[in-house]
């Protein structure tokens, strides 16, 4: 997909009166934490603030986010209107969410539905994935297909039927291929930079006031092993 613009290393991909949707690169925090560090709903303020040479505060409602690790499509609204909407898109899953995965053990079969209960702990951010429910825990579903097997590593296409924590990260895992760099899940060393090979490639979705539907795709982060997917 074309990049609109890509003015102080932010890839926007679409653009309109109502949302604003961009290509998040590795390290970049969606929303403000504990860390301090300057989120990516700031950088987007902004760049609308300039553009539009808007006077006082900007308005931008964040939907949803990615971890910090991971890269890919991050929509936010630039309406209340849109806020609002989006918002109950995403909570009653009208969304279609595709993710691309570099794993390092091929998984055993070349397409499969993975249903587990996942259990978060608060202590060190992670979850865990059980084959059967435990207390506390989420039903999370998702479809992965291998899309292309490289010379060290697999790459997936995923599917998301559910929104848990680290979802994709901790099923992945629980069969045995954990994704490229994620520390975290198991994978035996880190990323260069810091991040995974895990990217939000694809969303589709009603436009909140428009009502049209909208399918974005994102570029993947420009590294060999993404090159080569």
């Amino acid at each position: 997909m074309k990049i609109i613009s890509d003015k102080n290393n932010l890839q926007i991909l679409h653009e309109d009166n109502h949302i604003i949707v961009v290509n998040k690169r590795v390290g970049d925090i969606v929303q403000g934490d504990k860390t301090g560090d300057k989120p990516l709903s700031d950088v987007v303020k902004e760049y609308i603030k300039a553009k539009y040479n808007k006077p006082g505060d900007v308005f931008l409602g964040v939907i949803h986010r990615l971890d910090r690790p991971t890269t890919g499509i991050v929509v936010f609204a630039r309406t209340s209107k849109a806020l609002s909407r989006m918002n109950e898109l995403f909570s009653n899953r009208e969304t279609q969410k595709t993710y691309w995965a570099v794993v390092k053990n091929k998984p055993k079969e070349a397409k499969a539905k993975l249903v587990h209960y996942l259990k978060r702990n608060e202590k060190n951010n992670t979850s865990k994935a059980h084959l059967k429910e435990v207390p506390d825990s989420k039903l999370a579903s998702l479809d992965y297909i291998i899309i292309k097997e490289l010379q060290n590593y697999t790459a997936l296409e995923i599917n998301l039927h559910t929104g848990r924590h680290h979802q994709i990260r901790a099923q992945l895992s629980a069969i045995g291929s954990p994704i490229k760099g994620d520390l975290k899940y198991g994978a035996d060393r880190s990323n260069p930079d810091g991040g995974i090979h895990l990217h939000a490639r694809k969303l589709t979705f009603v436009h909140p006031v428009s009502k049209e539907n909208i399918t974005i795709i994102a570029p993947t982060p420009d590294d060999p092993i993404w090159n080569a997917v």
